[in-house]
């Protein structure tokens, strides 16, 4: 579905057009056109590569989607395509933007994306100064968006991460620490496998050896390129955190059971006493313990009794009871 489709000439808008007038436009000096599609279809696409003269394989990519975050080059244009990560119901929501962009135009293509970029657009109209730098710097600004938007994800992540720390030592609670923990790892690789393919693909964009369309704006690449190694360094940072609270409630859940087989252990001890006595006065209640002692089986009872007590205490001093 086309959302807009502007043509500018030196930074300024000079109007939105029809589809069908592109061709024309991007052969006048100065003047680039910039298309937003959503949800397109393959015969949108179609339209598009006839337009612009899209390279077979990029606009083939943007057919099949589901593509690895990367940036590749198809003579003077790029293709760029992109993860967008959006938080909703407590779910991570994975869309795609495929971006073409050449000397003299712009295609952006998204796909499972609730957020546009309008406000991208805007932002962009009202720097006419950094606009007249043409398409690279609309797919800066399309970039920087959508890298802006994983902040948010990332603030969210590590408040729930810290709200299953605060809950690790409260007894009873390893299992489904465990479960919300292993919960929070997927969203983390789900973020990292949107972050860490684009943070090596900007990598080229700025430094080196750089595609000639974005010579002029390598240092809005770095700017762009500067917040992906951060949120990368953070997502590490919880990784690491995430199976340290991992093997800290292993470890809960271990003491746990040790702490319950040395109750068993005590119990059974206390009663292997009655046993041992049992066993060895036989317990055929004549009299007893040396068969005839009248007083024998009280005895008996009082010595068994005064045994387990003693050993009841000694457990309950060690902390074993």
């Amino acid at each position: 579905m086309l959302i807009n489709c502007v043509a500018y000439h030196d930074g300024q808008k000079l109007a939105d057009i029809p589809v069908e007038d592109i061709s024309d436009y991007i052969l006048r000096p100065d003047c680039f056109v910039w298309v937003a599609l959503r949800e397109a279809e393959p015969a949108e696409l179609s339209v598009m590569q006839e337009e612009f003269g899209l390279h077979e394989l990029a606009v083939e990519d943007a057919r099949r989607g589901h593509q690895r975050p990367k940036i590749e080059e198809y003579g003077d244009s790029l293709f760029v395509v992109v993860k967008t990560v959006e938080l909703k119901d407590d779910e991570l929501l994975v869309g795609e933007v495929d971006i073409f962009v050449g000397n003299n135009y712009v295609l952006s293509a998204r796909n499972n994306c609730s957020q546009g970029f309008l406000g991208v657009r805007a932002r962009a109209e009202h720097e006419p100064h950094l606009l007249r730098q043409g398409p690279a710097f609309v797919l800066y600004a399309l970039m920087d968006a959508v890298v802006d938007r994983y902040f948010p994800v990332v603030d969210a992540l590590e408040g729930e991460l810290e709200q299953i720390e605060e809950r690790i030592f409260i007894h009873g609670s390893q299992r489904d620490n465990i479960e919300r923990l292993y919960a929070l790892k997927r969203k983390v690789m789900t973020l990292r496998h949107a972050v860490a393919p684009l943070l090596d693909a900007v990598g080229k964009l700025h430094g080196g050896r750089v595609p000639a369309l974005c010579l002029d704006t390598q240092e809005y690449f770095r700017d762009v390129h500067d917040h992906l190694h951060r949120i990368n360094g953070t997502i590490d940072a919880i990784r690491d955190t995430i199976s340290t609270a991992i093997q800290v409630n292993l470890s809960m859940v271990a003491i746990d059971e040790s702490e319950v087989n040395k109750r068993l252990a005590a119990w059974a001890a206390i009663f292997a006493i009655c046993t041992a006595f049992a066993g060895v006065w036989g317990m055929n209640f004549k009299f007893m313990p040396e068969l005839e002692w009248h007083y024998g089986y009280p005895m008996a009872v009082a010595v068994m009794v005064s045994v387990c007590c003693y050993l009841f205490y000694r457990f309950k001093r060690s902390g074993w009871l």
